[in-house]
């Protein structure tokens, strides 16, 4: 048990540290990188390419490298994305971009194939049920994973408080914030002015430093797995083979409820991109300055991860109908206020909007076919990603907030027509609130 629990502890520590520097920077992507959008655009073909690596190499990879390897060479990928920051053009961030997505889904799947096998070794050998100690494993995981939001930008914002260099914003450049914005680069430079390269430099090599110690960490103290392990690993690539899932995961598009939940699906994608692509941007770093990009996220990751405990809870005893209502009744009055916020930079207004409901309705409306399911879930997720990251430098903020509203709208009645068909197949029945045991391989992978 010890020897297994240290080498959860090695990946989790692991994977905080690799995400401490990625999540922080890609948070300062639209306010770095502005001329152009090579920020969102780099994210763009991030996520794009990650579309492509999620339908072919994680397989590949595992069996090949196996999952220690595959970890420790797929967070090489993460660390070329730091490195492309250091010269941010055309020529450096989209190679890098696409050098990340290719490495993103492998390690991910690898990490999953690695704790499987490693709660599945310990439970046969103590008598205990596999999943259970597998869903212990996953708990230590995440448990220290989800603070690398926090990490991350606090970084940035105390090295960007340090500039010396912070200006008066006039009525004039505020009126290029907001909802309204005025499309230039000048969004990027009203709140103060942009920090100096030495900071720039001092930030990216703290991430990347962040990121070589994850690697070393991998390389130096995670036990590969044992010849006798390997078989189990061998059996979780190829049950099912590569190619029936791959192919299920677009026969599964015949099932009519999992095409009603893609518009749902691509909000989440939608959202999130524009979290990171525009409001970061264009009330965060226009209004106040870019050294408190860090200090919002930071308060986004802690609701974010408070309304997803909370939610959880109450789930049991509301049923999920009410949650998705809730969630999609908040985000409507949000659209309609923050075009009307005036910003001043001597305030801090932080806009919150409390959307995370986990979508657990995956795993309890497709229980026979989870891994297509999940499968479906990150490829419109993703979907949403890249459109969200495509459009952002060609459309005012207000209109991608309507955007926003549109697709919310559309999803919203269709995640009815879903429960509506669910009533209607099983009458009498009440609908699951809670998730249904999944197999760790098929959960939600984080960018």
């Amino acid at each position: 048990m010890e020897r297994n629990l240290k080498n959860v502890l090695v990946i989790s520590f692991g994977f905080l540290l690799l995400f401490t520097a990625y999540g922080g920077l890609q948070s300062l992507q639209s306010s770095l990188h502005s001329e152009e959008g090579l920020g969102v655009a780099s994210l763009s073909v991030l996520y794009a390419t990650l579309i492509l690596s999620s339908m072919f190499l994680p397989p590949i990879l595992i069996k090949k490298l196996g999952c220690k390897w595959t970890i420790a060479g797929s967070m090489c990928c993460y660390i070329a994305f730091s490195l492309g920051n250091f010269y941010a053009s055309w020529y450096t961030l989209i190679p890098t971009s696409v050098i990340l997505g290719l490495g993103g889904a492998p390690l991910w799947s690898a990490k999953c194939t690695y704790l499987t096998i490693a709660g599945n070794s310990y439970a046969e050998k103590a008598g205990k049920n596999g999943k259970d100690v597998i869903n212990q494993y996953f708990g230590v995981f995440f448990l220290i994973f989800q603070s690398s939001g926090i990490w991350g930008n606090l970084i940035s914002s105390l090295i960007f408080s340090q500039a010396s260099n912070k200006v008066e914003i006039s009525e004039e450049n505020l009126a290029c914030c907001g909802a309204y914005d005025c499309m230039t680069d000048a969004t990027n430079t009203t709140g103060s002015a942009e920090p100096s390269n030495t900071l720039i430099y001092t930030l990216l090599g703290i991430y990347t430093a962040s990121g070589v110690l994850a690697v070393l960490l991998i390389v130096i103290f995670l036990d590969q797995i044992k010849s006798d392990q390997a078989e189990t690993e061998k059996e979780i690539l190829e049950t099912p083979s590569f190619w029936s899932t791959f192919l299920a995961t677009f026969q599964h598009l015949k099932d009519k409820r999992q095409c009603l939940l893609i518009p749902l699906t691509m909000y989440s994608g939608f959202e999130q991109g524009f979290l990171s692509g525009d409001y970061t941007k264009t009330y965060v770093t226009c209004a106040l300055g870019i050294h408190y990009v860090g200090y919002v996220m930071i308060c986004f990751s802690a609701v974010n991860s408070l309304c997803s405990l909370l939610f959880g809870k109450i789930s049991q005893f509301t049923g999920r109908k009410l949650l998705f209502a809730l969630g999609g009744s908040i985000f409507p009055t949000v659209v309609y206020l923050l075009p009307l916020q005036k910003i001043h930079g001597f305030r801090l207004n932080l806009h919150k909007s409390c959307l995370s409901i986990l979508l657990g309705l995956y795993g309890n409306l497709f229980e026979k076919h989870k891994e297509a399911a999940f499968a479906n879930y990150r490829l419109w997720e993703s979907f949403g990603f890249v459109i969200a990251f495509g459009y952002s430098t060609k459309l005012q903020v207000y209109i991608k907030l309507y955007i926003l509203l549109s697709v919310l709208v559309l999803s919203m009645v269709t995640y009815g027509v879903v429960e509506y068909l669910e009533a209607k197949s099983s009458p009498g029945t009440p609908t699951p609130t809670k998730m249904e045991n999944v197999r760790p391989l098929t959960q939600e992978t984080h960018m």
